[in-house]
């Protein structure tokens, strides 16, 4: 009986949830939103004033005013500087004050601040807070500039304060208007992708509890969007500042029907009509050799932070509802398929897109996106993108609305009990079939079986003897973090010094990334390569073990780290003959894994140049490499790299070839003459990319005009002159215009030769800084070089017998020029 009664009880239960579910979705379904006409806050005035639709009221002599406490004044313009009624007036608070603000509906809702700084009130600093979220930090308004800050979060009290409180080195706040007003259900999702700058993805929870702080808001192919022009008061900004290449796009033509919204699709609050009938689509022109066939736009951010980034699109360029699939891109790593007519099929649907996206350490978010060749139309588009800050958290304690939610958070509490109940018992099986690991004192370790299959067992390394090493992770020996985890500095038991790499769960590169590592490395040996010692993968970790480099990355050598700053940061003691020995050690590495194994590194750059005591370049980081055999066709399904390092052809194509490091390579050449980083956000729009700038340039004879001025004065201008037509012919667009690594090196080795020339001429021959000296560079043919072979060693033997540690030669100068026949242009 008791049986029967509790299965009574629990069907009981279960009813009543169902109902309770039932009811709240069919209120979702049957509710229709409606614009709201509060809270709309004419701040300091005791008149109201109409803005866009809306009705603002003042809040003098108000229901709300009262709450607005310590010393506070209402103050009016003395001229009137704006014809904009509202910026007239603002609200100043002498001391910590607050507006409360009933609430009789939980639910997603936007908070927008209105400033003004009239008069004095560009001295004003102070901070912004709303029931437990910080909002703004030591804000401070520009003078005669209305600034609007807005944030969107759920609101779960019945009794919703704002507070204002002025900063320490402050003696007042102010605002000029107010909004508080719900948006529609859904609007914002709990869940969704999380992508992070590496390329990983997981699922990020918890939206709802958070604030959102949009910062750029995109109509895409279209004009500027006032609130007047939209659903929500918000603002558009056109998209073409922030085009990677402008000549990629072209913006379709105006749809003038309505765009036809369908349930499961976007609504006319999701993003206003104007943004729908706009786009941007591919500019393919059949008459033309070149084409684009990515559309990149990048976005300036927080650092480190992550962002919601909604993507909008609405298919208002094809003329029937065929096949059509594109890819979108984040970062340049991830993608997702695009498929409008697998989610609406209908054309001219609006729909979106939703990804929580983690910006990287430069404050960077780039969007993309490309054509499919599974898809008729070999196109893509995009009509609007908005990324919004996710900050802060809900603080505890705050009051619940009505019966009816604490129903539901009781139920939600019986459930998640039950849940809890489960995850014990899992939680307790999992510790019984593997138990935790003991301090490194203690070599008794209970071994997980090894998810690498068929690698070099001979490298692997217990997990004790790297914990040794580096001091149970220590985190006073970590030297760097990277994509795949964190490095630290660590010492064996035999006492060789070394670098440790370890892998962080949802930090970056994973297990095949691991794996690539150790086959590539184990079987090749070079002087300018770095060396695996071992590896480690018990216990799941996944941990990589090299050679330790004493110098560090060729980038720290060359500029600050700090990517913020340009070139003039340069504090580099690198001379331009040892700049020179460095980029040739890379090309000799380089050249040996084109030619003798036929790997492609495809993540050349200069974080990648690792520098020993005596200054010699070793390429590092293997994780993305791949054997060119493995595809004959050259053709990648994903795009992998580091931006501004990408070959453009394997960027748009898909086709990975060796010549897409030989464009890579390039960009690192630029950077160890100019000393500043591929992609500086800070400079004007032509120099962001130091490929493109580069290039310009060398093209109009400029080249010298972006020396790094801590050696421009050093370096023979035939040197440079070789050294740009090097770079200019590594940047080609098209992978059969570059040279091989091989030419690359022997032009590198060239141009050192110059250089050398000139600074053992006497002082009174000449000067490497007067330009009236300069001969025109002799062109160089070289010999065949088939006669000469490299061993598994990287050792080379030439018809000479003369052999070598390094890729092609490592005889003297003079042996290496004296194969070289000097004649007239090329």
């Amino acid at each position: 009986m008791e049986n029967l009664q509790s299965r009574k009880t629990l069907s009981s239960l279960y009813l009543l949830l169902f109902h309770l579910l039932q009811f709240s979705s069919l209120s979702l379904l049957s509710s229709s939103y409606t614009l709201p006409d509060k809270y709309f806050i004419n701040c300091g005035s005791d008149s109201n004033s109409t803005l866009n639709r809306r009705n603002f009221v003042g809040d003098v002599n108000s229901t709300f005013s009262s709450a607005a406490g310590g010393q506070t004044s209402a103050v009016s313009t003395t001229n009137s500087s704006t014809t904009i009624e509202l910026y007239r007036t603002a609200r100043i608070f002498k001391n910590a004050s607050s507006y409360e603000l009933e609430i009789s509906q939980i639910g997603t809702y936007t908070v927008r601040f209105h400033f003004y700084a009239f008069n004095n009130l560009s001295d004003a600093q102070f901070n912004v807070s709303a029931s437990g979220f910080s909002l703004l930090s030591n804000f401070t308004s520009l003078k005669n500039s209305p600034e609007i800050k807005e944030f969107l979060f759920t609101i779960e009290t019945r009794k919703f304060t704002i507070d204002f409180k002025p900063s320490k080195n402050s003696s007042f706040a102010f605002v000029n208007a107010l909004e508080v007003f719900l948006v529609p259900d859904n609007f914002i999702v709990n869940s969704m992708i999380r992508v992070s700058s590496s390329g990983s993805n997981s699922t990020y929870d918890g939206l709802l509890s958070r604030v959102l702080h949009p910062v750029h808001r995109i109509n895409v192919g279209g004009g500027a969007l006032s609130p007047e022009n939209d659903t929500l008061w918000r603002n558009w900004v056109p998209d073409d500042g922030f085009l990677y290449s402008v000549i990629a796009a072209k913006n379709s033509s105006f749809y003038s029907n309505r765009p036809n919204y369908q349930e499961g699709g976007a609504t006319d609050y999701i993003a206003p009509d104007l943004v729908y009938k706009t786009a941007k689509e591919m500019n393919i022109d059949p008459g033309r050799l070149s084409n684009f066939f990515n559309i990149t736009w990048n976005f300036n951010v927080s650092k480190n932070v992550p962002h919601l980034v909604r993507v909008h699109f609405c298919d208002i360029i094809s003329s029937s509802n065929d096949i059509f699939r594109f890819n979108l891109y984040v970062f340049d790593t991830f993608s997702q398929k695009i498929d409008p007519y697998e989610v609406i099929p209908q054309l001219a649907a609006p729909f979106y897109k939703d990804f929580v996206v983690d910006s990287d350490d430069f404050g960077f978010i780039n969007v993309s996106i490309g054509p499919r060749q599974d898809s008729n139309n070999q196109t893509a588009f995009l009509n609007g993108l908005e990324i919004m800050e996710i900050i802060g958290g809900l603080s505890p304690g705050l009051k619940k609305l009505s019966k009816t939610h604490l129903v539901f958070v009781i139920v939600g509490s019986v459930l998640g009990g039950v849940a809890s109940v489960f995850l014990f018992i899992a939680v307790f099986v999992v510790r019984y079939k593997f138990r935790k690991a003991k301090p490194v004192e203690n070599s008794d370790w209970q071994t997980i079986p090894s998810p690498v299959c068929n690698l070099n067992l001979g490298l692997k390394l217990s997990l004790s003897e790297i914990q040794y090493a580096t001091k149970n992770f220590n985190s006073k020996l970590m030297i760097g973090e990277g994509g795949f985890g964190k490095v630290y500095r660590g010492t064996l038991r035999s006492g060789e010094k070394v670098a440790v790499k370890r892998s962080q769960p949802g930090h970056g590169q994973g297990l095949p990334e691991f794996q690539t590592e150790i086959k590539v490395l184990s079987k090749i040996r070079h002087r300018h390569l770095v060396s695996l010692i071992g590896y480690c993968d018990e216990e799941s970790e996944m941990i990589l073990v090299y050679e330790f480099m004493q110098k560090g990355t060729l980038r720290s050598h060359l500029y600050n780290s700090n990517e913020d700053l340009d070139k003039s940061s340069s504090e580099s003691k690198l001379s331009w003959n040892r700049r020179l020995e460095i980029c040739i050690g890379t090309a000799k590495g380089l050249h040996y894994l084109h030619r003798d194994r036929g790997i492609i590194h495809r993540d050349v750059k200069s974080t990648n140049i690792l520098l020993d005591d005596d200054y010699v370049a070793k390429v590092a980081d293997f994780g993305l490499s791949r054997l060119e055999a493995l595809d004959q066709t050259h053709v990648s399904t994903e795009v992998k790299g580091s931006f501004g390092y990408l070959d453009p052809e394997y960027f748009k194509f898909f086709q990975l070839t060796q010549k897409s490091d030989v464009y890579s390579f390039g960009v690192v050449l630029l950077e160890v003459l100019c000393a500043r980083p591929a992609i500086n956000k800070k400079l004007p729009w032509e120099q962001v990319s130091l490929a493109a700038w580069g290039l310009s340039c060398q093209k109009k004879g400029l080249l010298w005009k972006i020396v790094d001025p801590l050696i421009a004065g050093n370096i023979s201008p035939n040197s440079l002159r070789t050294f740009g037509e090097i770079v200019d012919k590594c940047l080609k667009e098209y992978g059969v215009e570059r040279p091989s690594m091989a030419d690359v090196l022997w032009d590198l080795e060239y141009a050192l030769k110059l250089q050398q020339t000139a600074t053992h001429r006497e002082p009174h021959e000449d000067s490497t800084t007067d330009v009236s000296w300069v001969l025109p560079v002799p062109s160089v043919h070289r010999l065949p070089s088939d006669s000469m072979t490299i061993d598994e060693d990287g050792v080379t033997v030439d018809d000479f017998g003369n052999t070598g540690a390094d890729t092609v030669t490592d005889t003297c100068a003079f042996q290496v020029f004296s194969q070289l026949r000097i004649h007239d242009a090329r």
